[in-house]
């Protein structure tokens, strides 16, 4: 997509629904990933570049599904009594073939012997005989069926089948699978690389002490924090001071990066001067504002190629905490996704009802942090009490944000609403 014309000093303030529809568009176009060979437990949250394949039918056998016994269906009926020829466990291997007249107990997991079709669980045999010559009978009210309590060899795959395709982010669930696959090694995305550029004169390292006129500089190290969970690797650079000499060399320097973060100097104060040193690299603007509470000023945009610097996507969140994680939840984090091969489905939103009143902003759309609780019946989102965008602890209280949309003068306890999961 195309940066549209802008108009006055090349504004572009979209909705939150226009911004993330860019956002997307742009990840479906975001820089194939590098691609890295890596163990399987090392895999979790990495993507797959190349598929996974099976080495032999799943299951490679006929496997019992119960503790029970192997029979024949068409020979059992209630009152008839069958001899118990023996026992097979997970395992093992019966040597021979079943007889129409008898039954092998079986544990679940156990290959199936050849012979039997079916699986009668233990719970619905009555037992007689000696321990030596044991007998089961199907219990009175019991049927058994061909096929019950067995999974047939190649039922869940057959061999060479593709089970986990490229693009599939790796859970307990895929490595499992990959692990019965016989798949020790991997072929996976590499983690795109984030540099982090934090701007302002207020602001102090971690490991200074600030002056009363200063503040901790947070936002490098909770960005970081969610470059690292959404599957990046963060370059945290030095704090850029409010001097465009300084800022236009730290984003040089960070153009080295697969997508650039900057957080303050992008709303309109006279300080302000990340707009204005991008425009002179060169930087093509998507949106230059958001309909959005917190997160307005947030701006997204690319510097093309040029005198051997590559292009490099970047987004301008702004300097108050709360609206910089907000923004990266809403636009960084799907952008991350497609760069890491995980394709740009967009952030994880889900449904739940709201359980206290809140007012609206018929002109903006509010993301605000809320903690979501879940029973059995259903899921219930409450707004964090906060003082604004700069109260941290506010969003660490929280677990989600609640989305309210814009056109909505007020929402009332028990509406089902919009939950951005974090």
């Amino acid at each position: 997509m195309k940066a549209e014309a802008r108009v006055g000093r090349g504004e572009r303030v979209v909705s939150f629904d226009e911004a993330l529809e860019i956002v997307l568009q742009q990840a479906s176009w975001a820089r194939t990933p590098r691609v890295e060979r890596i163990a399987l437990e090392a895999s979790v949250g990495r993507v797959l570049a190349v598929p996974i394949t099976t080495d032999r039918d799943q299951p490679p056998f006929d496997r019992s599904t119960r503790d029970g016994f192997a029979v024949r269906a068409a020979d059992v009926d209630a009152g008839t009594w069958l001899a118990v020829a023996g026992q097979v466990r997970a395992g093992t291997l019966w040597e021979g073939a079943l007889r129409g007249d008898g039954a092998i107990e079986i544990m679940t997991g156990a290959p199936v012997p050849e012979g039997a079709d079916a699986v009668v669980m233990v719970e619905h045999v009555e037992r007689s005989g000696t321990v030596d010559k044991p007998a089961i009978r199907l219990a009175e009210g019991r049927r058994i069926s061909a096929g019950e309590n067995i999974v047939c060899r190649g039922a869940e795959a057959r061999a060479g089948d593709e089970v986990l395709p490229a693009g599939t982010q790796m859970d307990a669930a895929a490595i499992a699978l990959a692990a019965a696959c016989g798949a020790g090694m991997l072929e996976v995305f590499a983690r795109p690389t984030v540099s982090i550029v934090v701007t302002g004169d207020e602001l102090v390292d971690l490991h200074d002490a600030p002056g009363p006129q200063q503040i901790r500089n947070s936002n490098s190290y909770g960005l970081g924090a969610l470059v690292t969970q959404a599957g990046g690797t963060p370059q945290r650079l030095p704090i850029a001071r409010d001097r465009r000499e300084e800022l236009e060399a730290l984003i040089l320097q960070a153009l080295t990066a697969d997508l650039m973060l900057l957080s303050g100097g992008v709303s309109v104060g006279e300080f302000d001067l990340v707009e204005e040193v991008l425009r002179g690299l060169g930087a093509e603007f998507f949106f230059t504002g958001v309909k959005l509470q917190p997160g307005k000023p947030a701006v997204f945009g690319r510097i093309p190629e040029r005198d051997g610097m590559r292009g490099v996507y970047f987004f301008g969140l702004p300097g108050n905490p709360v609206s910089t994680q907000v923004t990266f939840a809403c636009f960084v984090e799907p952008m991350l996704g497609a760069m890491r091969g995980a394709g740009g489905d967009g952030p994880r939103f889900v449904q739940a009802t709201l359980a206290d009143a809140v007012q609206g902003r018929p002109e903006l759309t509010r993301v605000l942090p809320a903690r979501l609780v879940s029973n059995r019946s259903r899921p219930e989102v409450k707004l964090v009490v906060s003082q604004g965008s700069g109260d941290m602890a506010a969003l660490a209280r929280s677990n989600c944000y609640a989305v309210l949309p814009q056109e909505v003068e007020r929402f009332q306890a028990g509406d089902v609403i919009t939950v951005l999961l974090r």
